[in-house]
């Protein structure tokens, strides 16, 4: 057995990588996932600001930021700046791709895009009339197992799919993001909106969105927070994402697995068993397409958070010096968007929906 096999997954970087960055918002994703990611990838980051300067000089003393800008204009408008990575709540993000757009800048939001789809229609349309790549950060599709399994079903070695799932039993503490709170659309927009993209990276876009949702007994949050969707092809496949966010047992999960007609994968996403610290992704799969009978195992060395957000930045790179769009450009996730609304209007409905009916 070819211990070596190339699952071809780590993030690809184009020839230039010295693009200077400023990041919007110095709150727990970018002094968790952001800077470390961008600093192991060798990305050049020029300055951060924050609503909070104090907290924005803490996290530029923390990983050797030169520069904190006082304002976001002072951000945009300095010409060592090429791309704004903005990291705020969806409702804050128009008004910023609107600034960072009119001062000629490159973009990578934060996902959700926005949480209201017409406002993430307008955010595509401004980079797209101001002539800049727009990018979203869906980092999930850079997920070790994410990316491995990709890899494997374009390679044949799982045949022709029949089903997928990704289901996830975890407790989760939402103390962390105060704001999620009080939002009223929480696990599918927040959450399961990184499976949803996910999926849509390896399978396509779905037909019709079948959803259900509840919350759990005294929950602090308003949101839903247990959710089941089924994501209905054509043909004879179909996929579900199942997340339960009050797994108060020590049995919590966090698992990937595809069926298909030559082979199957089984893989973890090591980060949701004990977050924030987690563990690696790990991947199992069996194959008789091209190796008869054959059985992998695989722990990588690499996690979620934050290896996978090399994926992102590392993409819109190499999109502005290629001349063409990024992977997750604005444009794509509207796809993945319109996938959340439709589940929360089956939710509402108690029907199929399908993506195109949100426009």
């Amino acid at each position: 057995m070819d211990t070596n096999l190339d699952f071809d997954y780590r993030p690809k970087l184009g020839t230039r990588r010295d693009f200077g960055i400023g990041i919007i918002g110095a709150g727990a994703i970018v002094n968790a996932a952001h800077l470390p990611a961008y600093r192991k990838a060798g990305f050049n980051v020029v300055g951060i600001t924050d609503a909070d300067v104090a907290r924005a000089r803490e996290t530029a003393r923390k990983f050797e930021i030169a520069k904190v800008y006082e304002t976001v204009e002072a951000l945009v408008d300095d010409p060592a700046i090429h791309i704004v990575d903005i990291a705020v709540p969806p409702w804050n993000q128009l008004g910023l791709v609107r600034q960072a757009a009119a001062a000629g800048k490159h973009i990578l939001c934060q996902k959700p895009l926005s949480n209201v789809y017409v406002e993430a229609v307008e955010i595509v349309q401004l980079a797209g009339a101001a002539g800049v790549k727009l990018a979203v950060n869906q980092q999930m599709r850079w997920d070790q197992a994410v990316r491995s399994a990709r890899t494997l079903l374009s390679r044949g070695w799982l045949g022709d799919p029949v089903s997928a799932t990704i289901d996830v039993g975890i407790l989760t503490d939402w103390s962390a993001w105060p704001w999620l709170l009080t939002v009223e659309g929480l696990d599918l927009m927040y959450h399961s909106i990184h499976y949803f993209d996910s999926m849509r990276s390896l399978f396509g876009d779905p037909k019709q969105v079948w959803s259900v949702a509840t919350r759990y007994p005294e929950q602090k949050p308003i949101g839903e927070t247990h959710t089941h969707t089924l994501l209905d092809y054509a043909s004879t496949f179909r996929a579900l994402v199942a997340v339960n966010h009050n797994n108060w047992t020590t049995d919590r999960f966090a698992t990937l697995r595809i069926e298909g007609t030559h082979g199957y994968l089984k893989g973890t996403f090591g980060l949701l068993y004990n977050y924030p610290y987690g563990r690696p992704d790990t991947l199992e799969f069996y194959s008789r397409a091209h190796y008869p009978h054959l059985t992998f195992q695989h722990v990588f060395e690499e996690m979620w958070i934050p290896d996978s957000f090399i994926g992102p930045m590392g993409e819109l790179m190499r999109a502005i010096g290629e001349g063409r769009e990024p992977e997750t450009s604005g444009t794509d996730n509207l796809h993945t968007l319109r996938i959340v609304h439709a589940a929360y209007r089956s939710i509402e409905e108690r029907r199929a929906v399908s993506p195109d009916e949100i426009a």
